[in-house]
């Protein structure tokens, strides 16, 4: 299905779109990637959701990605006898394993890792950093605080700890036996939450053995400042401005989202810009202009793809939300200083045959009137780098492996199509031509440019590039080989 835009859309799939209906209309409105979130949703409704989104897959013949996102550890306080009490400023408050329930002094906080990497001056953050306490003192199993800023705490929420790296692994039990779940069940992508060192990436790739490509979500401090260990073992990042914007002041998040997309693109790995980016509209059939203004902003940095989450899952007008986030997609790429942007911002470290080789596909297409570039892909890479390059003119990626096709449909510009195993360079020409006139992006009357690896079939071979008419008996007059 092809897309008049270049960022992809990534929908996170929930209560309010898990029927047949609802995910055909969000795919046709415009979302490219499905995300499954494992923090909500036994294992028989996300296996369900996945039937689904691969029989509209089938049926429209249209290659979709799904990502399946951990949920991480969940490091919440223990319960209160009155179910919840208020904290003042100035207070003094304390958090111990103790597991009686809590008062306006003292509650549990059962994760003895937690006080074990504490100092004094530390802070904790609670409830999505609407209470904010500072440790005075701490021990192996306590923490003295004093409350900077008070507010209602109730039962089991959620805290976060910013200052520290905490002694805690990625994946939690439930992470595992979910991972394992989701890769048998054949999900193109897996998101990593709670990632704070290139470590927690490493073990997550072990146990996914190749079935997935591994993306490295960005939320907390630690994983930034050790972002660059990181992204070299990533496959993708996901900019995860939620728990960033918890955990560090809001205003340091603007110039790290637009800091870590432009590395992703630098070194071609594909980089989704998330979190409250239609937040209205799950309750409103329209955005606020601030909103549209937020996603237009992840489009001229050149993000990959932008992603709605409860706005999709949960909300009153999931198709609306794609609908909006794909118009808007439209009116920015069509705008003159996207281009500028986008080309001002091009940082690629060029250093390879295949490097080189994109690199003239897209200057060729921007210079003559080429009408698309036609790149042979097995393993994705070749149009990774071509994508990075953010060329002028449409991007398809042709290639024998479905899975390939899948995971690409995440990567800026790209649009798979599914071909044979081939073995002469010739029909790979051909093959491309009609396919560029099948999908509309050129005629009989028009050229494109075609990359491959000789020989084909063979990962990181990409080292020819033909300029070719879309006309096959031009291509047989000119191409005896």
């Amino acid at each position: 299905m092809r897309r008049h835009r270049n960022v992809k859309i990534v929908a996170t799939l929930g209560p309010a779109s898990s029927d047949y209906a609802t995910i055909r209309a969000l795919h046709e409105a415009g979302a490219d990637v499905f995300r499954l979130n494992m923090s909500h949703g036994a294992h028989s409704e996300i296996a369900e959701r996945h039937r689904i989104i691969r029989q509209i897959e089938d049926e429209l013949d249209s290659p979709i990605a799904i990502l399946a996102d951990l949920q991480g550890p969940k490091l919440r306080v223990g319960t209160f006898a009155n179910g919840e009490e208020e904290l003042t400023e100035g207070a003094a408050f304390r958090l111990d394993l103790d597991e009686t329930e809590g008062d306006a002094t003292r509650v549990c906080l059962p994760h003895p890792e937690i006080f074990a990497a504490l100092e004094p001056g530390a802070n904790l953050l609670v409830n999505d950093g609407k209470i904010r306490l500072r440790v005075t003192d701490c021990g192996k199993d306590f923490a003295s605080c004093e409350v900077i800023i008070g507010g209602t705490i109730s039962n089991r929420k959620g805290v976060n700890v910013p200052d520290v790296v905490l002694p805690l692994a990625a994946l939690s039990d439930k992470d595992r036996a979910d991972l394992e779940f989701v890769c048998e069940l054949g999900v193109d992508w897996l998101a990593l939450s709670f990632v704070q060192r290139p470590e927690d990436v490493n073990e997550a790739r072990t146990l996914v053995n190749g079935r997935a490509a591994v993306l490295s979500k960005i939320e907390k401090p630690a994983a930034v400042k050790c972002f660059e260990d990181i992204l070299a073992v990533s496959d993708g990042i996901m900019v995860a401005r939620g728990d960033l914007g918890v955990e560090l002041p809001v205003q340091n998040v603007p110039p790290i989202q637009k800091r870590l997309v432009r590395r992703c693109r630098a070194v071609a790995k594909p980089v989704i810009v998330a979190t409250q980016m239609l937040e209205s509209m799950i309750t409103s059939p329209m955005p606020t202009r601030a909103e549209v203004s937020d996603v237009a902003t992840a489009i001229y940095e050149g993000a990959d793809a932008i992603m709605l989450s409860a706005e999709s899952a949960a909300g009153d007008y999931p198709v609306e939300a794609v609908t909006t986030m794909n118009n808007v997609a439209i009116e920015v790429e069509s705008d003159p200083i996207y281009r500028e942007v986008i080309e001002a911002s091009r940082r690629a470290n060029r250093q390879t045959v295949a490097d080189g080789i994109v690199a003239a596909a897209r200057e060729i297409a921007e210079t003559t009137d080429i009408k698309v570039i036609c790149c042979y892909t097995e393993s994705g890479t070749t149009a990774l780098l071509t994508a990075r390059e953010r060329p002028r003119v449409p991007i398809i990626g042709m290639t024998s492996l479905r899975r390939t096709a899948r995971r690409l449909a995440l990567t800026w510009g790209v649009n798979c199509v599914m071909t044979p195993e081939l073995t002469r360079f010739k029909m790979a020409v051909i093959n491309a031509a009609r396919a560029a006139r099948a999908q509309g992006y050129a005629t009989e009357a028009d050229q494109i440019v075609v990359t491959a690896g000789v020989p084909f079939n063979v990962p990181g071979t990409t080292n020819i590039l033909r300029v070719a008419p879309c006309k096959e008996s031009l291509i047989y007059a000119t191409d005896p080989g």
